[in-house]
């Protein structure tokens, strides 16, 4: 795969011109002269792949070839909704997140969450979207959706019909249905409370276990997401 370079505007075939880090780093970290191909997205859905013109000290101009449509989503809504873990946790929360083609993450704010999701954090979060599927090939990014409130978030008429806590003591992880749309909650160091997991289950979320050991936040919410998008016809062939 050529080397990706993500553009926030409308592309097509013709001439398109790169500014701003992505510019820097295709001229100065990549070192790619004039002549050699790269490939741009811009979250659409669909690749560009272009051809290097010309560098300045600021600008990289491009010419796009064509247009492409490869198939690396999944053929559902996957959400997933969790408290912030601390420290740089949070940035492999979402990296692995996105490379397993999870459509949109949600930072929840529960009783016991530590970290306090603000709007700088939120930017900072999509920007690790986007480097995650720089690498992985993704064409749609995962959205960072606004902060919600436990208590509200678990009672939302638009959530997917799949409902899914993780809580120790829930129901076997086997009984879930794979390849339908589908929303996760997992709870913050500590776990949810009671009062929330009882919250859970009055609106209709199926509580299911992760095994008999205690998972970080990130470890549960990239178990369950792998379980769930890769059992929907991605699950490799076994050896």
């Amino acid at each position: 795969m050529a080397d990706r370079f993500h553009v926030n505007c409308p592309l097509g075939p013709g001439p398109v011109e790169l500014d701003g880090p992505e510019a820097h780093h295709l001229a100065t970290v990549c070192r790619l002269r004039p002549g050699d191909l790269v490939c741009l997205f811009n979250g659409d859905g669909h690749e560009y792949p272009a051809e290097v013109m010309q560098l300045t000290r600021r600008t990289v101009s491009l010419r796009v070839l064509r247009v492409e449509s490869p198939e690396r989503e999944l053929s559902f809504r996957l959400e997933v909704a969790a408290p912030l873990p601390k420290g740089d946790r949070a940035q492999v929360l979402v990296e692995k997140l996105t490379e397993l083609g999870v459509t949109s993450f949600v930072p929840l704010k529960t009783t016991r969450s530590v970290v306090e999701p603000r709007e700088a954090k939120r930017e900072k979060l999509q920007r690790y979207v986007i480097e995650a599927s720089k690498q992985c090939g993704r064409n749609v990014l995962m959205r960072i959706e606004s902060p919600a409130e436990w208590s509200t978030y678990c009672r939302r008429a638009d959530l997917p019909p799949l409902r899914v806590l993780a809580h120790p003591g829930g129901t076997a992880l086997s009984s879930l249905a794979n390849g339908v749309d589908t929303v996760i909650a997992v709870g913050p160091e500590g776990g949810f409370t009671d009062e929330e997991v009882e919250a859970a289950r009055t609106a209709g979320w199926r509580v299911v276990g992760l095994g008999p050991r205690i998972l970080r936040v990130e470890t549960a919410a990239v178990f369950l997401a792998g379980w769930l998008g890769q059992g929907a016809g991605e699950r490799p062939d076994p050896l």
